[in-house]
């Protein structure tokens, strides 16, 4: 998986609802224990849905697409970070940290967004990850993000 030098975090959405628009927003706070302040869905294992842009691109570019990635409906979307195999390993954003839990596995959705999509997102964990908030605290875009060695 190597380091991740430079990778940035590009964007931030919160749902104020199950099946709700996501909102997007510049900052935002990480509750540990619980997940964005503000965000539906929050405890659990899946406090945090994290996407990364990279991953995204490459999976909407072999289905000929232009999906925008807040399709996905993950909070936060990283560049920069190989969610492959991520399961127990912390990443940190600024000063917040996130245990990775699991892959966030490509549902239905994604087919009504783009036809093959689905499929294309199933590899290396192209779909993303979901994590607890081990350590909270204010985001903000254009943090820096990296694993913890």
């Amino acid at each position: 998986m190597g380091d991740e030098g430079g990778a940035r975090l590009e964007a931030i959405w919160l749902k104020a609802a199950k099946r709700g628009p996501m909102e997007p927003v510049s900052e935002a706070t990480l509750v540990a224990g619980q997940g964005l302040e503000g965000n539906v869905d929050r405890g659990g294992y899946r406090q945090v849905t994290l996407l990364d842009a990279n991953a995204w691109e490459t999976a909407t570019r072999e289905v000929g697409a232009e999906v925008s990635p807040d399709a996905r409906r993950a909070n936060l979307l990283v560049r920069g970070v190989d969610f492959r195999d991520a399961a127990n390993r912390v990443l940190r954003i600024a000063g917040c940290r996130i245990r990775i839990r699991g892959e966030t596995l490509p549902c239905a959705r994604m087919e009504d967004a783009a036809p093959g999509l689905k499929a294309a997102l199933k590899p290396d964990w192209r779909g993303g990850a979901y994590g607890m908030v081990v350590e909270g605290g204010p985001l903000a875009l254009g943090d820096a993000v990296a694993w913890e060695s």
